[in-house]
Formats: structure tokens, C-alpha cells, sequence
């Protein structure tokens, strides 16, 4: 599956490079009978359903030209926005996340537990800080970075 994304990633980026697109993520899945392709795009104040329907559309005229087809077995292609909950991956989306709330899921438990939500404080290479809200008080939690297993952007209620 790895090979998969990396066929994908390199093939979609020109595409994205040309109309100053951000690729977000490349996933192959299996649910239930069906396997998913998806490629989630962004940009600078956000992508439109024709840009993504844009993108689909030259992604899948690349595929059609490759022989052997490097994905065998049939799968839908989707195309689309991370949305409000985008993915923290790169470094460049954990900088930009600074002051915002997200949500952290961890490998080991940090005061009992492997989930939290706050505001991104502060961040460095090794660490990186929450601000939590714990009841009716607010406290920050330093996690390592090596023990997130993800993170993203979440919305405050």
C-alpha cells in the first residue's frame, strides 16, 4: 500500500505545483468490500469543489496512461478538502496551528490519559504544548513529540 501512495504522491504533485495546491495527505484504504483512494488538497483560504473535481479529473488521465496500471484492483478516487479537522502532518501545519485548538491522540498515556483538546501554545522539535481546559480550570500539558501517534486541528464547542 505504501508503494501505492508514493505512485500517487509523485504523480499528483506536478499537477498540485502547477495551480499552487498543497497536498495534504495521500490515502489507499480497504472499507468493507471497497479500497479508496483519496487524495486530500488545500490552499491559501481554501479549496472549491472545482478545483478538487480539476484535480481528479488530470490525476486520473495520469493513472489511464500507466501501464501496468499501478493500482490492480478497482477503487473509487476521491478528491477533496481536509476540511475543519485537517490532519497536522508536516511541520508547516503544526506552525501554522499555533494559538489553535486541536486535538492530540497519544502512543502512551500522559496523566492517564491518550487523548486530549486544547490550544497549540507552544512547539518546539522535541515537545510541544497544550492548553487545556480541565473542568473549570486551565492547565498546560507538555507532550514529546515521539508520543503522538496523531494530531489535528479540532473544533472548539
Amino acid at each position: 500500500m505504501s508503494s501505492v501512495v508514493e505512485t500517487i504522491t509523485e504523480l499528483v504533485m506536478p499537477i498540485l505545483d502547477e495551480q499552487h495546491f498543497e497536498l495534504v495527505e495521500v490515502e489507499f484504504v480497504k472499507e468493507g468490500k471497497n479500497w479508496f483512494l483519496r487524495v486530500f488538497i488545500d490552499k491559501e483560504g481554501g479549496i472549491d469543489i472545482e478545483e478538487c473535481a480539476f484535480v481528479s479529473e488530470k490525476l486520473s488521465e495520469k493513472l489511464d496512461q500507466i501501464d501496468p496500471d499501478p493500482i490492480p484492483q478497482a477503487y473509487f478516487l476521491e478528491v477533496s478538502s481536509p476540511g475543519a479537522e485537517r490532519p497536522l502532518k508536516k511541520e508547516q501545519d503544526y506552525q501554522n496551528a499555533l494559538g489553535q485548538y486541536v486535538h492530540v491522540s497519544l502512543y502512551q498515556n500522559v496523566d492517564g490519559q491518550k487523548q486530549y483538546e486544547g490550544h497549540l501554545k507552544e512547539l518546539d522539535k522535541e515537545q510541544l504544548t497544550l492548553t487545556v481546559k480541565i473542568k473549570t480550570r486551565t492547565k498546560n500539558i507538555t507532550f514529546d513529540r515521539s508520543n503522538i501517534a496523531k494530531a489535528r486541528l479540532a473544533i472548539e464547542f
